[in-house]
């Protein structure tokens, strides 16, 4: 890994943890697979953290600047699959 993740300075170490979990999870989908509830559960947590979507989406986006993984996608190709499937990006 040679980037950072992103994260706001209004966040607990807690929260900014939960967060760099998830963007964990995202480069886990597209490097070897992840099973859809721990992506799932990640993904819920991300958003008690970050409800809005405008907010989601820049976040996501930077992400994606600095690692290439669209989280965007990963997330909706787990919406899709059915459960106890691995997401493989």
């Amino acid at each position: 890994m040679e980037y950072s993740y992103p994260f706001s300075t209004d966040w607990s170490t807690e929260e900014v943890i939960d967060v760099v979990s998830f963007f964990e999870a995202i480069e886990q989908a597209y490097e070897k697979g992840i099973v859809k509830e721990t992506l799932m559960e990640r993904y819920r947590r991300f958003k008690e953290i970050v409800p809005g979507k405008a907010e989601e989406k820049r976040i996501c986006n930077e992400f994606e600047e600095v690692s290439g993984y669209s989280s965007y996608r990963a997330v909706q190709k787990m919406k899709q699959a059915p459960d106890q499937t691995k997401i493989r990006m």
